[in-house]
Protein backbone atom coordinates (compact mmCIF):
# COMPACT_ATOMS: atom_id res chain seq x y z
CA UNK A 1 0.00 0.00 0.00
CA UNK A 2 1.16 3.52 -0.79
CA UNK A 3 -0.05 6.36 1.40
CA UNK A 4 -1.81 9.29 -0.26
CA UNK A 5 1.21 11.49 0.42
CA UNK A 6 3.53 8.92 -1.19
CA UNK A 7 1.55 8.30 -4.36
CA UNK A 8 0.68 11.99 -4.78
CA UNK A 9 4.37 12.85 -4.70
CA UNK A 10 5.22 10.03 -7.11
CA UNK A 11 2.54 11.24 -9.53
CA UNK A 12 3.87 14.81 -9.36
CA UNK A 13 7.45 13.67 -10.01
CA UNK A 14 6.29 11.68 -13.01
CA UNK A 15 4.45 14.67 -14.53
CA UNK A 16 7.52 16.84 -14.01
CA UNK A 17 9.71 14.24 -15.70
CA UNK A 18 7.51 14.06 -18.79
CA UNK A 19 7.05 17.83 -18.96
CA UNK A 20 10.80 18.35 -18.80
CA UNK A 21 11.09 16.38 -22.05
CA UNK A 22 8.03 17.53 -24.00
CA UNK A 23 6.51 20.43 -22.08
CA UNK A 24 7.42 23.08 -24.67
CA UNK A 25 6.20 20.82 -27.47
CA UNK A 26 2.86 20.24 -25.74
CA UNK A 27 2.39 23.98 -25.20
CA UNK A 28 3.05 24.62 -28.89
CA UNK A 29 0.74 21.77 -29.88
CA UNK A 30 -2.13 23.23 -27.82
CA UNK A 31 -1.67 26.42 -29.86
CA UNK A 32 -1.99 24.52 -33.14
CA UNK A 33 1.69 23.86 -33.81
CA UNK A 34 3.14 20.68 -35.28
CA UNK A 35 6.55 19.04 -35.27
CA UNK A 36 7.74 16.46 -37.83
CA UNK A 37 9.94 14.67 -35.28
CA UNK A 38 7.95 14.65 -32.03
CA UNK A 39 4.43 14.39 -33.50
CA UNK A 40 5.19 10.77 -34.40
CA UNK A 41 5.37 9.80 -30.72
CA UNK A 42 1.81 11.03 -30.13
CA UNK A 43 0.16 10.11 -33.43
CA UNK A 44 1.69 6.82 -34.56
CA UNK A 45 1.62 5.55 -30.98
CA UNK A 46 -1.96 5.69 -29.63
CA UNK A 47 -1.12 7.14 -26.24
CA UNK A 48 -2.17 10.73 -25.72
CA UNK A 49 0.01 13.21 -23.81
CA UNK A 50 -2.48 13.29 -20.94
CA UNK A 51 -2.22 9.51 -20.61
CA UNK A 52 1.57 9.62 -20.66
CA UNK A 53 1.61 12.31 -17.95
CA UNK A 54 -0.60 10.26 -15.61
CA UNK A 55 1.37 8.09 -13.22
CA UNK A 56 0.47 4.47 -12.43
CA UNK A 57 2.17 2.23 -9.86
CA UNK A 58 1.49 -0.98 -11.78
CA UNK A 59 -0.43 -4.10 -10.82
CA UNK A 60 -0.28 -5.18 -7.20
CA UNK A 61 -0.08 -1.78 -5.50
CA UNK A 62 -2.89 -0.26 -3.47
CA UNK A 63 -3.22 3.53 -3.56
CA UNK A 64 -4.61 4.56 -0.18
CA UNK A 65 -7.59 6.88 -0.03
CA UNK A 66 -6.74 10.59 0.28
CA UNK A 67 -7.53 12.26 3.60
CA UNK A 68 -10.45 14.11 2.00
CA UNK A 69 -12.33 14.27 -1.27
CA UNK A 70 -12.78 11.71 -4.02
CA UNK A 71 -9.95 9.38 -4.98
CA UNK A 72 -8.51 10.61 -8.33
CA UNK A 73 -7.99 7.02 -9.51
CA UNK A 74 -11.51 5.87 -8.64
CA UNK A 75 -13.22 4.90 -11.89
CA UNK A 76 -10.01 5.08 -13.92
CA UNK A 77 -9.60 2.36 -16.52
CA UNK A 78 -8.47 -0.88 -14.92
CA UNK A 79 -8.86 0.26 -11.33
CA UNK A 80 -11.30 -0.99 -8.72
CA UNK A 81 -12.09 0.19 -5.24
CA UNK A 82 -11.16 -1.94 -2.25
CA UNK A 83 -10.90 -1.45 1.50
CA UNK A 84 -8.89 1.70 2.12
CA UNK A 85 -8.07 2.65 -1.46
CA UNK A 86 -8.02 1.64 -5.13
CA UNK A 87 -5.84 -0.74 -7.12
CA UNK A 88 -5.58 -2.16 -10.64
CA UNK A 89 -8.04 -5.03 -10.53
CA UNK A 90 -7.46 -8.72 -11.14
CA UNK A 91 -10.42 -8.74 -13.51
CA UNK A 92 -8.63 -6.21 -15.68
CA UNK A 93 -5.47 -8.32 -15.62
CA UNK A 94 -7.49 -11.30 -16.87
CA UNK A 95 -8.97 -9.18 -19.66
CA UNK A 96 -5.46 -8.37 -20.91
CA UNK A 97 -4.17 -11.94 -20.86
CA UNK A 98 -4.16 -12.39 -24.64
CA UNK A 99 -2.32 -9.09 -25.13
CA UNK A 100 0.20 -10.03 -22.46
CA UNK A 101 0.89 -13.38 -24.13
CA UNK A 102 1.28 -12.00 -27.66
CA UNK A 103 3.40 -9.12 -26.39
CA UNK A 104 5.57 -11.47 -24.37
CA UNK A 105 6.10 -13.70 -27.39
CA UNK A 106 7.23 -10.76 -29.54
CA UNK A 107 9.55 -9.42 -26.85
CA UNK A 108 11.09 -12.85 -26.30
CA UNK A 109 11.53 -13.54 -30.01
CA UNK A 110 13.21 -10.18 -30.54
CA UNK A 111 15.46 -10.52 -27.49
CA UNK A 112 16.48 -14.02 -28.60
CA UNK A 113 18.07 -12.86 -31.84
CA UNK A 114 21.45 -11.21 -32.33
CA UNK A 115 21.16 -7.55 -33.32
CA UNK A 116 21.66 -6.76 -37.00
CA UNK A 117 22.99 -3.41 -38.11
CA UNK A 118 23.71 -1.85 -41.47
CA UNK A 119 20.22 -0.78 -42.58
CA UNK A 120 21.34 2.88 -42.16
CA UNK A 121 17.79 4.13 -41.65
CA UNK A 122 16.93 3.74 -45.32
CA UNK A 123 13.30 2.93 -44.53
CA UNK A 124 12.47 6.66 -44.54
CA UNK A 125 14.17 7.01 -47.94
CA UNK A 126 12.25 4.00 -49.26
CA UNK A 127 8.96 5.63 -48.22
CA UNK A 128 9.51 8.46 -50.73
CA UNK A 129 11.28 6.48 -53.46
CA UNK A 130 10.08 7.56 -56.91
CA UNK A 131 7.14 9.47 -55.48
CA UNK A 132 6.24 13.16 -55.37
CA UNK A 133 4.39 12.87 -52.05
CA UNK A 134 6.78 13.12 -49.07
CA UNK A 135 5.33 12.12 -45.71
CA UNK A 136 6.43 15.35 -44.00
CA UNK A 137 6.04 19.00 -44.93
CA UNK A 138 9.75 19.71 -44.98
CA UNK A 139 12.10 19.69 -47.97
CA UNK A 140 14.13 16.69 -49.06
CA UNK A 141 17.79 17.35 -48.30
CA UNK A 142 19.02 15.95 -51.66
CA UNK A 143 15.88 16.59 -53.70
CA UNK A 144 13.75 13.91 -55.33
CA UNK A 145 16.35 12.64 -57.81
CA UNK A 146 19.10 12.61 -55.19
CA UNK A 147 16.89 10.70 -52.75
CA UNK A 148 16.06 8.09 -55.38
CA UNK A 149 19.75 7.72 -56.20
CA UNK A 150 20.60 6.92 -52.57
CA UNK A 151 17.97 4.17 -52.48
CA UNK A 152 19.29 2.72 -55.73
CA UNK A 153 22.90 2.78 -54.50
CA UNK A 154 22.17 0.81 -51.31
CA UNK A 155 20.65 -2.50 -50.32
CA UNK A 156 17.43 -2.13 -48.34
CA UNK A 157 17.67 -4.35 -45.26
CA UNK A 158 14.55 -3.42 -43.30
CA UNK A 159 13.42 -6.09 -40.81
CA UNK A 160 10.50 -4.18 -39.26
CA UNK A 161 7.11 -4.71 -40.87
CA UNK A 162 5.59 -1.50 -39.50
CA UNK A 163 8.25 0.47 -41.38
CA UNK A 164 8.19 -1.73 -44.46
CA UNK A 165 4.42 -1.37 -44.89
CA UNK A 166 4.91 2.34 -45.59
CA UNK A 167 7.47 1.78 -48.36
CA UNK A 168 6.60 3.31 -51.70
CA UNK A 169 5.44 0.67 -54.16
CA UNK A 170 8.62 0.52 -56.22
CA UNK A 171 10.80 0.27 -53.11
CA UNK A 172 9.17 -2.87 -51.72
CA UNK A 173 10.81 -5.20 -54.19
CA UNK A 174 14.22 -3.74 -53.33
CA UNK A 175 14.04 -4.90 -49.71
CA UNK A 176 16.08 -8.00 -48.89
CA UNK A 177 12.98 -9.62 -47.35
CA UNK A 178 9.29 -9.35 -48.21
CA UNK A 179 7.83 -8.66 -44.77
CA UNK A 180 4.27 -9.38 -43.67
CA UNK A 181 2.34 -8.99 -40.43
CA UNK A 182 2.03 -12.78 -40.17
CA UNK A 183 5.82 -13.22 -40.25
CA UNK A 184 6.66 -10.34 -37.91
CA UNK A 185 7.67 -12.73 -35.14
CA UNK A 186 10.20 -14.32 -37.51
CA UNK A 187 12.03 -11.12 -38.44
CA UNK A 188 11.91 -8.64 -35.55
CA UNK A 189 15.43 -8.08 -34.21
CA UNK A 190 16.93 -5.89 -31.49
CA UNK A 191 19.27 -3.85 -33.69
CA UNK A 192 16.29 -2.21 -35.40
CA UNK A 193 15.71 1.38 -34.33
CA UNK A 194 11.94 0.99 -34.68
CA UNK A 195 11.86 -2.25 -32.70
CA UNK A 196 13.43 -0.29 -29.84
CA UNK A 197 11.02 2.62 -30.33
CA UNK A 198 8.14 0.16 -30.13
CA UNK A 199 9.08 -0.71 -26.55
CA UNK A 200 7.23 2.51 -25.73
CA UNK A 201 4.18 1.11 -27.51
CA UNK A 202 4.43 -2.00 -25.32
CA UNK A 203 4.59 -0.02 -22.11
CA UNK A 204 1.76 2.28 -23.15
CA UNK A 205 -0.43 -0.60 -24.31
CA UNK A 206 -0.02 -2.44 -21.01
CA UNK A 207 -0.62 0.60 -18.82
CA UNK A 208 -1.87 0.72 -16.04
CA UNK A 209 -0.65 -2.83 -15.41
CA UNK A 210 2.97 -1.67 -15.66
CA UNK A 211 4.79 0.90 -13.58
CA UNK A 212 4.86 4.35 -15.19
CA UNK A 213 8.58 4.62 -14.49
CA UNK A 214 9.06 1.84 -17.02
CA UNK A 215 6.76 3.57 -19.52
CA UNK A 216 8.65 6.85 -19.05
CA UNK A 217 11.99 5.09 -19.60
CA UNK A 218 10.61 3.61 -22.81
CA UNK A 219 9.33 7.01 -23.90
CA UNK A 220 12.70 8.65 -23.28
CA UNK A 221 14.44 6.01 -25.40
CA UNK A 222 11.80 6.24 -28.13
CA UNK A 223 12.27 10.03 -28.20
CA UNK A 224 16.03 9.58 -28.59
CA UNK A 225 15.59 6.94 -31.30
CA UNK A 226 13.09 9.09 -33.18
CA UNK A 227 15.56 11.96 -33.32
CA UNK A 228 18.22 9.66 -34.81
CA UNK A 229 15.62 8.20 -37.17
CA UNK A 230 14.75 11.60 -38.60
CA UNK A 231 18.30 12.97 -38.62
CA UNK A 232 19.20 10.01 -40.87
CA UNK A 233 16.12 10.53 -43.04
CA UNK A 234 16.08 12.29 -46.43
CA UNK A 235 14.43 15.37 -44.88
CA UNK A 236 16.20 18.64 -44.13
CA UNK A 237 15.51 19.36 -40.46
CA UNK A 238 18.52 21.55 -39.72
CA UNK A 239 16.34 24.61 -39.12
CA UNK A 240 14.56 22.68 -36.36
CA UNK A 241 17.85 21.91 -34.63
CA UNK A 242 18.44 18.43 -36.04
CA UNK A 243 21.73 18.27 -37.95
CA UNK A 244 21.65 15.51 -40.56
CA UNK A 245 23.29 12.13 -40.31
CA UNK A 246 24.25 11.95 -44.01
CA UNK A 247 23.94 8.21 -44.56
CA UNK A 248 24.72 8.71 -48.25
CA UNK A 249 28.37 9.13 -47.18
CA UNK A 250 30.80 6.75 -45.48
CA UNK A 251 31.18 9.12 -42.53
CA UNK A 252 27.40 9.38 -42.18
CA UNK A 253 27.02 5.62 -42.23
CA UNK A 254 29.61 5.28 -39.47
CA UNK A 255 27.81 7.94 -37.42
CA UNK A 256 24.46 6.18 -37.86
CA UNK A 257 25.95 2.82 -36.90
CA UNK A 258 27.33 4.24 -33.64
CA UNK A 259 23.96 5.76 -32.74
CA UNK A 260 22.09 2.60 -33.74
CA UNK A 261 24.32 0.39 -31.61
CA UNK A 262 24.01 2.65 -28.57
CA UNK A 263 20.22 2.71 -28.82
CA UNK A 264 20.10 -1.06 -29.33
CA UNK A 265 22.21 -1.55 -26.19
CA UNK A 266 19.85 0.63 -24.15
CA UNK A 267 16.87 -1.12 -25.71
CA UNK A 268 18.18 -4.54 -24.74
CA UNK A 269 18.05 -3.75 -21.04
CA UNK A 270 14.65 -2.09 -21.37
CA UNK A 271 13.27 -5.05 -23.34
CA UNK A 272 14.43 -7.42 -20.61
CA UNK A 273 12.68 -5.30 -17.96
CA UNK A 274 9.45 -5.28 -19.95
CA UNK A 275 9.65 -9.01 -20.56
CA UNK A 276 10.22 -9.68 -16.86
CA UNK A 277 7.21 -7.50 -16.06
CA UNK A 278 4.99 -9.30 -18.58
CA UNK A 279 6.06 -12.70 -17.27
CA UNK A 280 5.44 -11.58 -13.71
CA UNK A 281 1.91 -10.47 -14.63
CA UNK A 282 1.22 -13.75 -16.41
CA UNK A 283 2.36 -15.60 -13.29
CA UNK A 284 -0.61 -14.01 -11.51
CA UNK A 285 -2.98 -15.84 -13.87
CA UNK A 286 -3.92 -19.51 -13.95
CA UNK A 287 -1.97 -21.55 -16.54
CA UNK A 288 -3.91 -22.10 -19.76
Amino acid sequence: MLSAAHWSAAAARHRQRIDAVVGDYLTDRRQGGSHPVVDFLFTYYPYRPAQLRRWHPGYGTLLADPPSGAHPYAGARGYRGTHGGVTVGHDYLRQRERTLRTTGALLAATAGRPPRFGCFGLHEWAMVYRTDTPRHRVPLRLGTAGTDAVVEANQLLCSHFDAFRFFAGEARGRNATALTRDTQLDHEQPGCLHATMDLYRVGAKLSPLVDSNLVADAFDLAYRAREVDMRASPYDLADLGYPPIPIETAAGKAMYLREQQAIADAGSGLRDRLLDTVRGLLDQLPSS
